[in-house]
């Protein structure tokens, strides 16, 4: 009897990464990976989208265009590269507008990209209805998602069979066009006789043409017992991945799942031998990252505290980023009650950044005592309706802290009635940016706000975290190629090029002369300075030396976790200095800006 051939999408280039890397790799060091998978007979890879669009961009200091460029040049013509698409949110944390969610598709067809997974983290139709359109229309194929997980122990009321097969049901009525379906656990954590009885289920009202792909992790330990499962329920095709990017808080291996199937009905159609010998040249390649230890551990409080791979390791590398990552522990175990009020979105982003952020907040600031953006405005109703009504108090306090009141209105016709988006909002940003009007550059102003504008000006930083190699200046007065300065117990990367200073490479110009020139400052009776409450980035500044400021001007924003938190004056006055510059890493309790 013929064994049923399974389709395999390998996700290593884009779900790997951001699982295992927080999506944070230059394009040239994965290419001879890329190019090995190919010629092992792979056909089908998921490549961008995701956080593998702003990423490139915010650590990589690469155009995400290119990226996807340079990798359809690599595979040919014919392989069917994939791409992750957020709804109304296209590739970013916040929503867009009809025109952005439809220049998104032009985009990524023009720039080489076969399939769009379209997916809503709320399961909320309405917004799978205008993307899905847009997808379809540009000559992309469309794989419609249905995302899922599981309950915080103890709840109920989402996230079970008949709650599936009521969104499936929505869609049809909908009328979305689709050439494919997926049910994607980004968190890993639906329970693998659940995945079983969605897939039989759907199957059955789909009928036996219609492919149906199942997407999970091996965060909580139970990826290859829920892949089975889908398998077993009538699923066609499974996404895996490859060493270095699998297991863990990434996919099932490959490898792994090819011996799993051995003596079953179900055969993926694979050269082990060239794939291993893949997994050897990926490994090489990616031998120079820094592998965190969290992405490699099956974690099984993710199943209580829903946490997706790939928004697990993108936080511990900001947290890594901003000196906080002592405090992952409590901030994983202050998500399920976040994920309990909230109203059981499902935690895929960009919902798990908004319960990862006001986890994170609660465990910084007091409970509830911050309702960050996000979170608040998924509460409110501003990304669509959750599958639950949200915890009443909580949408008080949300509503009084971020002065919104709530709404029941499309995304889209809310964020087309927005003039700080879409298309003519992007233009502005690049034209008072003096920088030319492309669609590829309106894109990213819009999907990337000021940090896009940042890297199309000349200005992008690289995050990327690589192992430190260890060099020794052997030759007798040989100069060092750089230095590593500590202030206040913080270490900077510095390397002196003539008149400009290279700290964690950012370029500065620096004039070193001898002697203090003492500056006049303000009597320190006088002076207000004002501090960071929490570590970040510095996004902007918003005074200059000598200005006049009112109590509650903002000062500067800083950005921490994805959020920006504006920091604003205690007082009226003057300012007497501003200490920090655009791009700078600040420590809790830094000051920023001192007041006169």
């Amino acid at each position: 009897m013929a064994k049923k051939q399974i389709k395999v999408m390998d996700t290593s280039f884009r779900d790997g990464f951001q699982s295992v890397y927080g999506a944070r790799v230059f394009t040239k060091d994965f290419l001879p990976a890329l190019e090995s998978a190919v010629a092992a007979g792979l056909k089908h890879f998921e490549v961008g989208g995701g956080a593998r669009f702003q990423s490139p961009i915010f650590y990589c200091n690469e155009n995400a265009f290119d990226m996807m460029d340079t990798i359809r040049k690599t595979v040919g013509p014919d392989i069917n590269l994939q791409t992750l698409a957020r709804g109304v949110n296209v590739v970013g944390l916040d929503s867009q507008p009809r025109d952005i969610i439809n220049l998104h598709a032009k985009m990524f067809k023009k720039h080489g990209m076969t399939t769009i997974r379209n997916f809503d983290a709320l399961n909320d139709v309405n917004n799978l209805i205008y993307s899905g359109q847009c997808i379809k229309d540009n000559g992309l194929k469309h794989e419609v998602t249905i995302t899922m997980m599981e309950l915080p122990i103890g709840c109920t009321g989402a996230h079970d069979v008949d709650f599936y097969e009521r969104v499936l049901r929505s869609i049809l009525d909908a009328g979305i066009p689709f050439d494919s379906l997926a049910f994607k656990d980004a968190s890993g954590t639906s329970a693998p006789r659940k995945v079983f009885e969605t897939i039989k289920r759907t199957r059955e009202i789909l009928g036996p043409d219609m492919h149906i792909r199942f997407h999970s992790h091996e965060t909580a330990g139970t990826g290859l017992a829920a892949y089975m499962a889908a398998l077993d329920g009538g699923a066609d095709g499974i996404d895996l991945s490859m060493k270095p990017v699998s297991g863990g808080t990434a996919q099932p291996d490959i490898v792994s799942m090819w011996h799993a199937l051995k003596g079953s009905e179900y055969d993926l159609g694979i050269d082990v031998e060239k794939i291993l010998e893949t997994e050897e040249i990926f490994k090489e390649a990616m031998k120079d990252y820094f592998l965190p230890p969290e992405a490699m551990a099956v974690n099984p409080v993710i199943i209580s505290s829903p946490l997706p791979g790939g928004a697990l390791t993108a936080n511990t590398q900001m947290m890594r980023d901003n000196g906080t990552m002592d405090k992952f522990p409590e901030v994983v175990a202050a998500m399920k009650e976040v994920v309990e009020k909230g109203g059981f979105a499902t935690s895929v982003t960009p919902v798990s950044q908004f319960y990862f952020q006001q986890a994170y907040s609660n465990v910084m600031f007091g409970k509830w005592n911050k309702i960050t953006e996000g979170y608040g405005k998924m509460v409110l109703g501003y990304f669509g309706k959750t599958p639950c009504e949200p915890d009443a108090e909580l949408v008080k306090m949300a509503s009084e802290q971020l002065g919104l009141q709530p709404t029941t209105e499309l995304v889209v016709d809310l964020n087309d009635k927005d003039p700080n988006k879409g298309i003519e909002a992007a233009k502005k940003m690049l034209k008072e940016a003096n920088l030319e009007e492309t669609e590829e550059n309106i894109f990213i102003a819009a999907a990337c706000k000021e940090k896009g504008i940042m890297f199309l000006q000349g200005k992008g930083q690289i995050g990327v975290r690589k192992n430190a190699d260890v060099k020794q200046c052997a030759a007798a007065g040989e100069k060092p190629e750089g230095y590593t300065v500590s202030v206040n117990n913080k270490k900077y990367s510095v390397r002196i090029e003539g008149s400009k200073a290279v700290v964690n490479g950012k370029t500065y110009d620096i004039n070193v002369k001898e002697g203090v020139e003492a500056k006049e400052g303000v009597a320190s009776s006088d002076a207000t300075p004002i501090k960071a409450a929490l570590p970040g980035a510095v996004l902007k500044i918003n005074v200059a030396e000598g200005d006049s400021i009112q109590e509650g001007d903002v000062l500067l924003v800083l950005e921490a976790m994805k959020m920006e938190t504006e920091i604003k004056s205690p007082k009226a006055g003057v300012v007497a200095s501003v200490d920090v510059s655009v791009g700078d890493q600040v420590k809790n309790g830094q000051v920023m800006v001192t007041l006169g």
